[in-house]
């Protein structure tokens, strides 16, 4: 007999990018303010990085403060807490490949939301932030789609 999928309504959500400065803690400062108390929600990457000012920046737009987030890779995450969830949201392919090693140890659901890297934009101080917004926006609209019903369910 098949188990239904853990991830379907996950209890602690893990978020995972390539240095853990600007994708991951955004979706785990998103994820977290829309569920504060019905999820878990942490956020690694697979080096570690600086939080990057313009991810503080774009989401002060939205009255979230990220600058306190420390970066931390999953090994980090793992010597101080444990790994101890139950989907790893990779958004990076390197993340990916990270995640999906570690699902040979772990009962995790790994789902990949290819989500672009805005550091890499050249331009102006606006045109780089446009592309923190949009990278924001994307994250809040898969997020938004993914938990929706665990919302309602633990509501």
């Amino acid at each position: 007999m098949d188990a239904p999928p853990r991830a379907r309504n996950p209890q602690a959500v893990l978020f995972s990018c390539g240095f853990n400065s600007v994708r991951s803690p955004m979706a785990e400062s998103l994820l977290q303010q829309m569920f504060p108390h019905a999820l878990y929600v942490k956020s690694a990457g697979v080096k570690k990085g600086e939080l990057d000012p313009f991810a503080v920046a774009v989401m002060a737009e939205l009255g979230q403060d990220i600058s306190t987030h420390k970066p931390m890779t999953f090994e980090e995450l793992e010597d101080w807490e444990g790994l101890n969830f139950d989907l790893i949201i990779t958004l990076s392919p390197e993340a990916h490949h990270k995640a999906l090693a570690l699902t040979h140890t772990l009962a995790a659901d790994v789902e990949y939301w290819p989500t672009p890297d805005p550091t890499t934009t050249e331009g102006s101080r606006e045109q780089k932030l446009q592309a923190y917004r949009e990278v924001c926006d994307g994250l809040l609209m898969r997020i938004r789609r993914r938990f929706s019903k665990a919302g309602a369910a633990s509501g």
